[in-house]
C-alpha cells in the first residue's frame, strides 16, 4: 500500500491566481454586497435602485416602478434618459459592456465638475449594474432613449443576446431604462428577499428624494399583485411629522446648510449639501441619517456632527440660563437622544463611504462643517423660540437625572442580588434541594407557610425546592422600579432565580446584569391556591416576570401548577381530581353511569391537602399538570391586571359594561 505523502503543498510563483469576468463577484459576493446570503441578494436591487434615483434627482422622471414577483426576481423601471447602451467612441467598447461586464466603469466619477452629467449620485463607484448582473441568474435590460429601444440578455454573468435596437412606434416613444433579473442561488444563500425589506428600503429613499413617487408591485402567489405607493411632498419634514404625530413638543425645525470645502489640505473642494430637520417628543424617539439617498444606518460623519453640535447647544442654553443645579453634571447626547426626533439628509460630490453597502460615510469635511452649522442654526432657534428651547431643554434634564436615578437603583441593585453568598441562608423560609444541577433543579413558589408545608412533605428533595410568598406581590406594572427594589418579597425571589433582572428604563434595556446562564433551575412553577386569592396572586407574579423576566418567558422556563379543583373518590377505588367544572362533570358522569357511588370533596386550599394528593396532583412529574407560561399569555395577563386595578377608570368601566354579564354565573349572589 502506497504511504499518502504529509509534505505540504508546494506554495510558489505558479500558485497565484487572478479571478476573471463574473467570477471576481460570483465566488466573492460578500466583497461588493456585503454578505453572500439574504443581504447582499437585498443590497443587489438597492443598487440597481440607486441608478434610478440618480437620474430622478437629476430631474430626468419623476416615478420609479419597483415589481417583486414571486418567482424571486426583480423588475426596476424608470423614466430618466435610459443607460447608455451602444458604441463608445473613447473607450473604444460597447457600453453595455462597460456597465455590465466592467467594474468600475460609470458615467460618475466627475461629478465634481461643472459639467458633470450626475451632480449628487447614489451610485457611485461603478460597480453596482455590473456587480449585481454577474450575480444574477438572468439579467434583462431595455433601454428607451425617447426613439429606439435597446436592449441585451445576460446569463450567470455572460451577455446570451446582441445588442437589439429598433425604433419606436409614436404610440411607445419614451425615456428611462427597465430591469429584470433574478439573483442567483449559486451565488447568495437565499433570494427570497420579505416584503417588508422594499417597503422599508422604498420609504426611506421617498423621505430623503421629496417629489419623487416610488411605486411597489408585490406579486402573491395567486399571480395577483398588491400595489404600495410611497411619497412625500416635502421630504424629511413630512417624515418628521409623521414620526411624531401628536406628540410633539416643540415646532419642527428645517436648517439648510450650502457650502464647499475639502477632507485635507492638499485636496481639491467639493460641494455639499445638508438639510436638518428635528423636533422634540417625551415619548418618542428617532435619529436618522441619509448621504447621497443612502440610508447611513451606521452613520458616520453627520452623526458625529449632530452629537457633537446638540450636546454643545444645549449645554451652552443650560449654563446660560442657569438650570444646572449646583456642582451637576454635564448632560450628554443620550439625554438629548431620548427626546429627540431628527433626520438629516445631505448630499456631496465626494462621498467617502465606509464601503461598497454605503451604510457610513468618513469625510472629515462633512463632520466638521455641519458640526458648525448646526451649532450656530441651534443658537438662533433658542434665542428665537425661548419657549421651544425651554421645552427641549427641560426635556433634556428630566432624562439626564431619570438616567442617573436610574444608574444609582443600578448599583444598588447589583449589591442586593449578589451572587456570592448561599441563598438559602439569606433568604428567608427558602428550602433548598440536594441537586446542584441547574438543569434538573426546579423551584415551586407556593402561596403562603400552610402550601409550603405540604409541597414540602409532597416534593422530592433531590431536585425540587421551595420558597413561599407572604401574602399578594407588588404590582410591579405599576410600580416604578424604586419602589419595586426595596421590596423583601420580590428582592428574595430574584435572589432565588439567580440570574440578574432586565430593567426596561426609558429606552434603555438590561440595565442590570442578566445572563440567563446563571438562571438555577430548568422550571420556575407558580404553584397557588385555585380561588380567587390564588388566582391574585399568580397573576402578580405573573406581571413580575413579565415586567422584570421576560426572557425566562420567552425561554419557556416559567409554568404553572394546575392544583385540583375536587377530590372525587367512588367506592374501593383510588381518588381522582378535578382542575376544572368540566373535569368535574365528567368523572361524575362516568361514576354514575357505571353505578358507583362517590364523595365530592372541593380542595380548600394546598395547605390543606395531604401529601400523598399534592405529590401526584403537583409534584411529580409523571402525574401533575403544568402550564408553560408565554410572553404573550404574560402580556395579556398584564394587560388585564393593568385594567382592573390600574388607573384606567374609563377603560375599567367600559370594559365592565361590555363584559359584566359573562362573569355573572360566577358571582357569590
Amino acid at each position: 500500500m502506497k504511504e499518502k505523502s504529509t509534505a505540504a503543498p508546494a506554495y510558489n510563483n505558479q500558485s497565484i491566481t487572478a479571478l476573471k469576468g463574473p467570477d471576481r463577484v460570483r465566488k466573492r459576493p460578500a466583497v461588493i454586497f456585503g454578505s453572500d446570503g439574504l443581504e447582499g441578494a437585498e443590497h443587489s436591487v438597492f443598487e440597481i435602485l440607486s441608478n434610478s434615483v440618480d437620474e430622478a434627482r437629476e430631474g430626468y422622471g419623476s416615478v420609479i416602478h419597483i415589481t417583486a414577483f414571486n418567482d424571486r426576481s426583480v423588475e426596476v423601471e424608470d423614466f430618466g434618459r435610459g443607460v447608455p447602451l451602444g458604441w463608445n467612441e473613447g473607450e473604444g467598447r460597447w457600453n453595455w459592456e462597460l456597465v455590465y461586464c466592467e467594474l468600475y466603469a460609470g458615467g460618475k466619477y466627475d461629478n465634481n465638475s461643472e459639467d458633470a452629467a450626475y451632480e449628487y449620485s447614489l451610485g457611485l463607484n461603478g460597480l453596482g449594474a455590473c456587480a449585481t448582473q454577474y450575480a444574477s441568474e438572468y439579467y434583462e435590460v431595455r433601454s428607451y432613449d425617447g426613439t429606439n429601444v435597446s436592449s441585451i440578455s445576460f446569463r450567470k454573468g455572460e451577455p446570451v443576446t446582441e445588442l437589439e435596437v429598433r425604433p419606436l412606434e409614436k404610440r411607445e416613444r419614451r425615456t428611462g431604462t427597465v430591469q429584470r433579473w433574478r439573483p442567483d442561488l449559486e451565488v447568495f444563500t437565499e433570494i427570497d428577499i420579505p416584503r417588508e425589506y422594499y417597503s422599508d428600503m422604498l420609504r426611506r429613499q421617498a423621505v430623503v428624494n421629496a417629489g419623487i413617487r416610488f411605486v411597489f408591485k408585490w406579486q402573491k402567489p395567486d399571480g395577483d399583485f398588491d400595489t404600495e405607493e410611497y411619497f412625500y411632498e416635502n421630504g424629511i419634514v413630512d417624515y418628521i411629522s409623521e414620526i411624531a404625530g401628536d406628540t410633539a413638543e416643540t415646532k419642527t425645525a428645517l436648517f439648510h446648510l450650502e457650502t464647499k470645502g475639502r477632507d485635507r489640505a492638499d485636496m481639491t473642494d467639493y460641494k455639499l449639501v445638508a438639510d436638518v430637520a428635528w423636533t422634540v417628543s417625551k415619548t418618542v424617539h428617532c435619529i436618522e441619517h441619509y448621504h447621497n439617498s443612502s440610508w447611513l444606518e451606521h452613520g458616520g460623519s453627520p452623526d458625529k456632527a449632530v452629537r457633537l453640535a446638540f450636546t454643545s447647544a444645549v449645554d451652552k442654553r443650560l449654563k446660560a440660563t442657569g438650570k444646572y443645579n449646583k456642582n451637576e453634571s454635564k448632560i450628554t447626547f443620550p439625554d438629548i437622544e431620548d427626546c429627540l426626533i431628527l433626520v438629516t439628509n445631505s448630499f456631496s460630490t465626494r462621498p467617502s463611504y465606509a464601503n461598497q453597502t454605503k451604510k457610513a460615510i468618513t469625510n472629515t469635511f462633512i463632520a466638521d462643517a455641519m458640526n458648525e452649522f448646526l451649532k450656530n442654526q441651534l443658537e438662533y432657534f433658542f434665542a428665537e423660540n425661548p419657549a421651544d428651547a425651554d421645552r427641549f431643554c427641560n426635556q433634556v434634564l428630566v432624562n439626564k437625572r431619570s438616567r442617573e436615578q436610574a444608574e444609582n437603583t443600578r448599583l444598588d441593585l447589583k449589591k442586593k442580588l449578589a451572587t456570592n453568598m448561599d441563598v438559602a441562608h439569606r433568604v428567608e423560609k427558602f428550602v433548598a434541594c440536594r441537586s446542584k444541577d441547574p438543569e434538573l433543579r426546579e423551584v415551586y413558589i407556593v402561596e403562603g407557610d400552610s402550601a409550603m408545608t405540604s409541597c414540602k412533605l409532597a416534593r422530592n428533595a433531590d431536585f425540587q425546592a421551595i420558597i413561599p410568598v407572604r401574602g399578594k406581590t407588588l404590582n410591579c406594572m405599576k410600580a416604578s422600579y424604586d419602589r419595586i427594589f426595596k421590596n423583601d418579597i420580590i428582592l428574595d425571589l430574584l435572589r432565588v432565580i439567580g440570574c440578574g433582572v432586565e430593567i426596561q428604563a426609558k429606552h434603555k434595556a438590561d440595565m442590570v446584569s442578566f445572563d440567563l446562564a446563571n438562571l438555577r433551575w430548568s422550571k420556575i412553577i407558580i404553584c397557588t391556591d385555585a380561588d380567587e386569592d390564588g388566582f391574585q396572586i399568580r397573576t402578580l407574579l405573573l406581571t413580575l416576570f413579565y415586567r422584570l423576566l421576560p426572557t425566562l418567558l420567552k425561554e419557556g422556563r416559567v409554568y404553572i401548577a394546575e392544583s385540583p379543583l375536587y377530590e372525587i373518590t367512588a367506592s374501593g377505588a383510588e381518588p381522582e381530581y378535578a382542575y376544572n367544572e368540566p373535569d368535574k362533570a365528567a368523572i361524575t358522569a362516568r361514576l354514575e353511569k357505571a353505578g358507583k357511588k362517590y364523595t365530592l370533596q372541593r380542595s380548600k386550599g394546598l395547605g390543606e391537602n395531604s401529601a400523598e394528593m399534592m405529590a401526584k396532583t403537583t409534584m411529580n412529574p409523571a402525574t401533575r399538570r403544568l402550564i408553560r407560561v408565554t410572553p404573550s399569555d404574560a402580556a395579556a395577563t398584564a394587560r388585564m391586571f393593568d385594567l382592573m386595578l390600574g388607573d384606567d377608570l374609563a377603560g375599567r368601566k367600559r370594559y365592565i359594561a361590555e363584559h359584566g354579564a359573562e362573569f355573572l354565573a360566577e358571582a357569590d349572589i
